[in-house]
């Protein structure tokens, strides 16, 4: 058998685990978390409520923001264009 084969069929051999193994898992998921806190859950909900809302409000504003610069400029223009036209016309 070439080695390679021997470690892999070593790594993959039965091994018994050991005998506090099941009493061990069971206690691990009765152990209070702070994750499992509803004030904690409610804590985070909030916050992430709350940031997707001020996310949303500093969106909004950058649009508006961008608005009105294209609002300023197109008020330009067509005061240049207005002005224009009246030297043009008699």
């Amino acid at each position: 058998m070439d080695p390679l084969e021997q470690q892999l069929k070593q790594a993959m051999a039965r091994i018994e685990p050991p005998a506090d193994f099941a009493a061990r898992v069971r206690a691990a998921g009765h152990r209070p978390s702070a994750w499992r806190s509803p004030a904690l859950a409610a804590a985070l909900m909030l916050l992430t409520v709350g940031g997707g809302l001020a996310w949303r409000e500093h969106q909004g504003q950058i649009a508006k923001e961008q608005v009105m610069t294209a609002m300023r400029i197109t008020a330009r223009k067509l005061d240049r264009i207005q002005t224009h036209i009246k030297e043009v016309k008699p």
